[in-house]
């Protein structure tokens, strides 16, 4: 099997970008692994989308290892060059979560995309949010001010649209403790655009990168307080990422093969009696969402969350939007809205 390219420039261009930084991340963590003396790796897995006709993808993972529960770099290109009815070219994006296993190491996602319609208008979607389950204000500055370098004249606008969609109003709290989120970005100058878009992914990955040295090297223990508010904060982010999180829905609604990657972002443990105390906060229908989802979760505490219970949860989410398809509307969104689902339909 073999994965077809796209046939636009612009889309070669940036799967091109979008895979330098999967290289460079990944080369990032197994080079900070090896100075730690880890044995852990990330181990590529492609997927196809349509036995490759339309497209797929290639993530590197790694789950349960020294430094690392969970961890995920996903770089894809989906087209439909051959189906002339649908108004979508290609979506290209690399989107990247890691969870560190010490509680007071940083987890990070990143995310960056492009997507091209058939009329030849294109834009970009930049994200990135660093999420301490104890939170260190040396690393939340640091990383906040490599990005407001970097986009000095986006910054306050990705900032504060970053801070509105990753509120949960349920909980009356944010998840993560630093969030950039441009969405719908183009200008007239395609190639600034580009420059843009790769200078924001190496500075993202780099201050992580530095962030997680510094989390990470020396003598590095943590309470049992610490512990347990890891696990919070984890359950917390799983809560987020499968009830309010329009990336991984629409993901999931659009096609159902790469749910694992799809749910690549998903912390490695969470605790079902915590869940289980939220269900009831939730309007309707989220409230039937939440306790089908804890259904799918193994009885145990903590409950862990490998690749077959993804699998579970995204058929869970699928059937749910499938019942229920006007709740898509309750869901987090930025400033605008790109009809994504629509445009892969």
């Amino acid at each position: 099997m073999q994965r077809m390219p796209a046939t636009s420039t612009r889309a070669s261009e940036a799967l091109n970008l979008v895979t330098n930084l999967q290289t460079r991340f990944v080369q990032g963590l197994e080079h900070l692994a090896k100075s730690l003396h880890s044995e852990q790796r990330l181990t590529a897995v492609e997927w196809f989308r349509d036995q490759g006709v339309h497209g797929g993808g290639v993530r590197f993972e790694t789950a349960d290892g020294d430094l690392f529960g969970r961890g995920s770099v996903n770089v894809s290109q989906v087209h439909y060059d051959d189906l002339t009815a649908k108004k979508l070219g290609s979506a290209n994006a690399i989107s990247s979560i890691i969870h560190p296993c010490n509680p007071l190491a940083p987890s990070v996602h990143i995310h960056i995309s492009w997507t091209e319609m058939k009329d030849g208008h294109g834009y970009w979607r930049m994200m990135a949010d660093l999420n301490p389950s104890n939170e260190n204000r040396t690393h939340t500055a640091d990383f906040l001010a490599a990005l407001q370098q970097v986009a000095p004249a986006q910054f306050e606008q990705a900032k504060a649209q970053g801070d509105r969609y990753f509120y949960i109003p349920t909980l009356a709290r944010h998840r993560g403790v630093a969030h950039f989120y441009l969405e719908n970005f183009h200008s007239a100058d395609a190639a600034a655009d580009a420059a843009l878009a790769t200078a924001f992914g190496e500075t993202a990955i780099d201050s992580y990168l530095a962030i997680l040295t510094d989390a990470l090297t020396g003598e590095v223990t943590s309470t049992a307080t610490e512990r347990a508010a890891q696990m919070a904060y984890h359950t917390l982010y799983f809560f987020q990422v499968l009830t309010l999180d329009r990336g991984t829905t629409t993901g999931l609604l659009i096609h159902d093969q790469n749910d694992v990657g799809i749910m690549g972002s998903l912390p490695p443990y969470v605790d079902r009696a915590l869940l289980e105390r939220w269900v009831d906060r939730m309007e309707s229908p989220q409230g039937q969402l939440l306790h089908a989802l804890i259904r799918a979760l193994p009885d145990s505490s903590p409950a862990l969350v490998d690749s077959a219970v993804k699998a579970k949860l995204a058929a869970v989410v699928r059937h749910h939007y499938g019942a229920y398809p006007e709740a898509i509307a309750m869901q987090a969104s930025g400033d605008s809205t790109p009809p994504t689902v629509k445009n892969h339909s």
